[in-house]
């Protein structure tokens, strides 16, 4: 925002190039011509920008899903900025009523702690640590105390909070609003205050957490901070949102070999979200990939590019190769290296209730139907017969193409 008293700044070539990089794979900023001033007057006082991107610790791991605003923080964090990891501690026990139906379960502080321990671990695959700043909210949260909070509260009005589109849902449907669920965009947005933040980041179903973030800097005669909004990365499916919930995620911490799988298994079409999302190539390298595909090249090198490239970033190179080789093995119906082994007793036992003793199906009757699908196979044979019983042996049990299980079964 450029005041009465301050002069526009030109825009250099760095500075638009700046703007470019920051705007690559965005959902929307909030405002970009104030940005862009921010960004001119960082340059030319070389001040950093203070970034800020808020997580509550309400899960202990991550996924790429979450990777998609912390890659656009590290491309911030290259452009010489400082970025803030803010971990929402205190906001944790509120519970983010962010795109939910219902009330959300706030947190105990022992969950709290435990899921935090995890989450810079796991953030610095992406940033780097060593130019990171690491916040907790509770830092000045806890010491506003109910006087703090009764003021806080003041200035923001029920008629604006209900401008939620998931509050208004709510309460026209009549599910029950707690007015706790009301302090949490307030929290959030007095963090901004408290870290002098010139942009925060969050995905787009965070807008209006940040907006009220902009709205009380200013009452704090702050300048009000940009917002940059990220979108959603659908999941393996390609519909839904990824999520654990939904079991179509990619976690940052899963094995390099299963990593590569999952990722070789997204559609074509999807293929070049991801790329526009998570990958660290220019705009420029992904364009001519695209433009090799659309020329008779094979989409699948392409993919095979991009998940090597997230393999490297959260394992190494060399697991990298390792995963594609095994991803090769796998395709001609070979056996993977990492089979987890186990052993079981009650030979001979049948098919069905081993893939379920096995945890490579959920239920015997899950099994039975894998097998009527031809996804069940021994040693490398399909298996056709549900009422198959295994003598006492070593065996590879696969369902899929990705559930194996090497199973020592005894009498």
């Amino acid at each position: 925002m450029v005041t009465a008293t301050q002069t526009a700044l030109p825009l250099t070539d760095r500075v638009q190039e700046a703007l470019a990089i920051t705007k690559r794979g965005v959902d929307e900023l909030l405002i970009e011509s104030e940005f862009a001033q921010k960004l001119a007057r960082s340059e030319q006082s070389g001040v950093p920008l203070r970034i800020k991107l808020g997580l509550d610790p309400t899960a202990p791991d991550l996924h790429l899903g979450h990777t998609v605003v912390l890659n656009k923080m590290r491309q911030l964090q290259n452009l010489g900025h400082q970025v803030i990891f803010l971990i929402g501690d205190f906001t944790s026990m509120i519970g983010d009523p962010s795109g939910r139906n219902a009330t959300r379960p706030p947190l105990t502080r022992e969950q709290i702690e435990a899921n935090a321990a995890t989450y810079f671990k796991q953030a610095s695959l992406v940033l780097d640590p060593a130019r990171t700043e690491i916040r907790y909210n509770s830092e000045w949260c806890d010491p506003l105390g109910a006087r703090g909070m009764i003021q806080l509260a003041s200035r923001y009005t029920v008629a604006r909070m209900m401008e939620r589109d998931d509050f208004t849902k709510r309460f026209k449907n009549g599910t029950p609003i707690s007015v706790h669920e009301f302090l949490y965009p307030l929290m959030q947005g007095y963090d901004s205050v408290a870290l002098k933040a010139d942009l925060e980041l969050g995905g787009t179903d965070q807008k209006f957490n940040l907006l009220v973030g902009r709205e009380l800097q200013k009452d704090w005669d702050q300048e009000p901070q940009c917002i940059l909004t990220m979108p959603l990365l659908e999941g393996l499916d390609g519909v839904e949102k990824m999520s654990k919930s939904k079991n179509n995620y990619i976690g940052i911490t899963e094995p390099g070999n299963t990593m590569f799988a999952k990722i070789m298994s997204i559609s074509d079409v999807m293929m070049w979200r991801y790329y526009e999302l998570l990958s660290w190539k220019t705009i420029e390298e992904v364009a001519a990939l695209k433009r090799a595909v659309e020329q008779g090249g094979n989409p699948r090198d392409a993919k095979v590019a991009l998940a090597q490239e997230i393999v490297e970033r959260f394992h190494s190179r060399q697991a990298a190769e390792d995963a594609l080789a095994d991803f090769v093995n796998r395709s001609k119906g070979g056996i993977p290296d990492d089979v987890p082994e186990i052993t079981l007793a009650g030979a001979p036992a049948g098919i069905a209730q081993l893939l379920k003793q096995s945890n490579l199906c959920a239920s015997v009757s899950e099994a039975t139907r894998m097998v009527d699908q031809g996804g069940v196979r021994v040693d490398g044979t399909v298996i056709s017969d549900k009422a198959l019983k295994l003598d006492a042996g070593t065996f590879v049990l696969q369902v899929g193409k990705r559930k194996f299980a090497r199973v020592t079964l005894t009498a």
